[in-house]
């Protein structure tokens, strides 16, 4: 899920200054040897897709990188989020025309690129090491890691403004029943108590993603069945998230233009106190604190409440991956694996928060979140803390349809009912089972 925007390429060459003063003292990641090319001039191209966050990151890293790096070059190249971002990856993947090295998601639609057949194994860094268990997994087959984190982890979750459920003297809700009572509460005051942002239409998914920390709370088997073709979205307790967008669209919570506003809308609406509530991964973060940072402390984070206070769940993404296709070979080779592993060094870890924020724990056992880190990824640590945390369903399993995003849009809008939506997801995953070779 990534935000989608206009597609440009913007060179990045920096040879001077080091970036945010940070102490870059070992940028080949104590590799022992010239990997980086020596003086010989390298331009490594690299695809990314154009969220704010992702931007900020990249630049940093890579700035900073060719700071001590001075024979390397960066031609950075943005591509839009979504569905027309997966094909572009997809295309130049098939077609030996991917860019050297590139970002992208992790979890399943990882391994719908084919990794064994399209990527270059990096089992044998020595980085991979300090891989957290979890996001090892989300860049794997049982043939090798194909990945590197960029960013921290995430919640897919209820993002809302402190001031205004101060002000109403809210209490944030465990349970939907109590959700909903506080959003008439929120309407009543005058204020927007759900902010919806359907012109990026990947957006309208966080009600049914964000919600499976409490399907997989109910039910613990159920992505394993998913995944089998056992269990559907038809059914309880799947359906739920479905059920609860249409019920905010009947309840007319959402502001008057949903069906046209933008993820960086909804972003400065819950930060400015215009909208109470936005359902949303928590990297917007990185929108927050270059946007809103005199707001930035003004949203804290919540889970989507479950029917019963008891199995509210908050759900966590791991971050995307940065790839290197296995058509980059020779010098420009060794330079992206240089590259990578200073990504994932301390200083890097350090860089990725100073320019993007902390959306949640690092992937990287070697990297600690500072102490000041904005309140909606404090917020997150009493859900680990509790115990009452789950990854979402796209880590557990492989099966995402393409067609969501367009589903959950006709749902909260009111075109399309909870369970007839349930039921057209149910058939759209059925395609991409019998494209991934699974027995249904």
């Amino acid at each position: 899920m990534q935000i989608a925007r206009n597609r440009r390429t913007r060179a990045v060459a920096v040879a001077g200054a080091a970036l945010l003063a940070l102490p870059l003292a070992a940028c080949s990641a104590d590799s022992g040897d010239d990997s980086s090319g020596g003086d010989e001039a390298i331009e490594l191209s690299f695809l990314i897709d154009n969220g704010e966050q992702t931007v900020s990151m990249v630049e940093a890293l890579t700035e900073a990188y060719t700071a001590e790096n001075p024979n390397i070059t960066f031609d950075i190249e943005q591509r839009p989020g979504g569905g027309e971002g997966d094909n572009i990856v997809k295309t130049r993947l098939a077609t030996g025309e991917m860019n050297d090295l590139f970002l992208y998601n992790s979890g399943s639609l990882f391994q719908a690129l084919g990794p064994d057949q399209t990527l270059t194994n990096l089992d044998d860094q020595p980085w991979v090491a300090d891989l957290t268990d979890d996001f090892k997994t989300v860049v794997s087959t049982d043939n090798g890691v194909y990945g590197t984190p960029i960013g921290t982890s995430m919640a897919g979750a209820a993002l809302y403004n402190i001031p205004i459920y101060e002000e109403l003297g809210l209490e944030v809700p465990e349970d939907w029943d109590t959700f909903i009572e506080n959003s008439q509460a929120v309407k009543d005051a005058g204020y927007v108590p759900i902010a919806q942002t359907y012109g990026d239409t990947w957006t309208s998914q966080l009600f049914v993603l964000g919600d499976f920390g409490n399907v997989d709370t109910q039910d613990p088997s159920w992505a394993e069945e998913y995944t089998a073709g056992n269990a559907k979205y038809v059914d309880q307790p799947a359906l739920q998230g479905f059920l609860n967008q249409q019920d905010a669209y009947e309840e007319d919570l959402f502001n008057e233009d949903f069906a046209s506003a933008l993820y960086d809308d909804g972003v400065r609406m819950v930060a400015t106190g215009e909208a109470a509530v936005y359902p949303m991964l928590s990297f917007a973060v990185g929108v927050l604190q270059n946007s809103y940072s005199e707001n930035l402390n003004d949203v804290g984070v919540f889970a989507l409440p479950a029917q019963d206070a008891a199995d509210t769940t908050l759900t966590m993404w791991q971050p995307a991956g940065i790839y290197i296709p296995n058509t980059t070979e020779g010098a420009k080779l060794e330079a992206v694996k240089d590259f990578m592993a200073f990504t994932v060094t301390a200083e890097g870890c350090e860089i990725q928060v100073t320019a993007g924020g902390a959306n949640g724990p690092f992937s990287m056992t070697n990297c600690t979140l500072p102490d000041d880190v904005p309140q909606l990824v404090k917020d997150m640590q009493p859900y680990f803390d509790e115990g009452r945390t789950a990854p979402a369903l796209e880590f557990l399993s492989p099966i995402k349809g393409p067609a969501l995003e367009q589903i959950t849009v006709e749902v909260g809008s009111g075109i399309r009912s909870a369970e007839d939506g349930a039921a057209l997801y149910d058939e759209d995953v059925e395609k991409q089972a019998a494209q991934l070779g699974l027995d249904w």
